[in-house]
């Protein structure tokens, strides 16, 4: 296939990029600067807000996969929060207009979203899993940070864009995506194990608040099923099957890093820690429980579908990754 990835030079971005250039698929990356990315996937500049030469590479192409958005590590401020917002809705119109003014049309179009959109679990009282059919999108639970509901709202009008755009003939999947775990700097694991390797990675406000999570090779297979099923459309939940507490997911996660010890939090230990690491506390509080319930029926056979054996997974590659450096 031609696969265009937008935004694919983040960690998500590079997993992806590498996996399907190494299944045979031409890729072409389009970020807003110039960067040396792997032997034989091509990259194009773009700005994400305008048309332009970049356009072109969508016309022929056989799927689009738009990753592009500012990250969420990082402080929940007014202008980071519009960034957020701004960055994925006017990429998500303008790689909708480009499919349009396309003489050729992708035949495919996933776009990145996020599991953010249900309520939070726990402010509901039930705690029961979200998944696709009757899951509640949040924004409107009692008690929760007004910005837990503008980051709802994000996901609610990132999904907009991609659900008006004119793009009949080219199939639409939203991909509401849980923390995808792998073993390279930067991401979500990687700072998870910091923590656990500190002794730090213990429960935080009282760690019952769940936490969805998907193994990156996971996520490879699902966006690889979504591309190839011309009968699978709408919205996806990409995630594990197996939603965790956070007291479970860090108790496993050191005990893979070798029994480390893992002291608790309180809400404002958290709240320090978030503003010295220069992230939110969202990421850490918020209870998301989610579940693929789509991706199993359309035959999605999980690699990695419990927490504990995933976690002991990343922690091997990530010790051989680490020593080759």
């Amino acid at each position: 296939m031609r696969v265009v990835i937008p935004g694919g030079t983040g960690q998500v971005g590079g997993l992806l990029r590498r996996a399907l250039h190494d299944r045979g698929d031409e890729v072409t990356v389009l970020s807003r600067r110039p960067e040396d990315l792997e032997h034989g996937i091509r990259h194009v500049v773009w700005d994400g807000r305008t048309l332009g030469p970049w356009a072109t590479e969508l016309d022929g192409a056989d799927a689009v996969i738009n990753l592009a958005g500012r990250t969420v590590s990082c402080r929940y401020t007014d202008a980071n929060l519009r960034q957020m917002m701004d960055s994925r809705v006017e990429s998500t119109r303008l790689v909708g207009a480009a499919i349009a003014r396309a003489a050729q049309p992708p035949k495919v179009w996933l776009q990145m979203s996020t599991a953010t959109i249900y309520a939070d679990s726990r402010s509901r009282g039930d705690d029961r899993p979200h998944d696709e059919a009757d899951g509640v999108i949040g924004g409107e639970e009692p008690g929760v940070p007004l910005y837990w509901e503008y980051s709802v709202r994000i996901a609610r009008r990132w999904e907009e864009a991609q659900a008006q755009a004119e793009v009949p003939s080219t199939r639409r999947v939203a991909l509401r995506t849980a923390m995808v775990m792998t073993p390279d700097r930067g991401g979500v694991f990687d700072y998870l194990s910091w923590l656990a390797r500190l002794g730090l990675g213990g429960p935080v406000a009282g760690g019952e608040q769940y936490v969805s999570w998907i193994h990156g090779d996971d996520f490879v297979r699902t966006v690889e099923l979504l591309l190839d099923r011309d009968d699978l459309a709408g919205a996806f939940i990409v995630a594990a099957p197996d939603p965790v507490p956070q007291r479970q997911l860090m108790r496993s996660l050191r005990a893979a890093w070798g029994g480390r010890p893992g002291l608790p939090a309180t809400r404002l230990m958290a709240q320090v820690g978030a503003f010295a690491l220069r992230t939110d506390t969202e990421l850490l509080l918020k209870s998301r429980r989610v579940v693929p319930t789509r991706l199993l029926d359309a035959g999605l056979t999980f690699r990695h579908p419990t927490w504990d054996a995933a976690a002991h997974d990343l922690v091997a590659r990530s010790r051989r990754l680490h020593s080759q450096k």
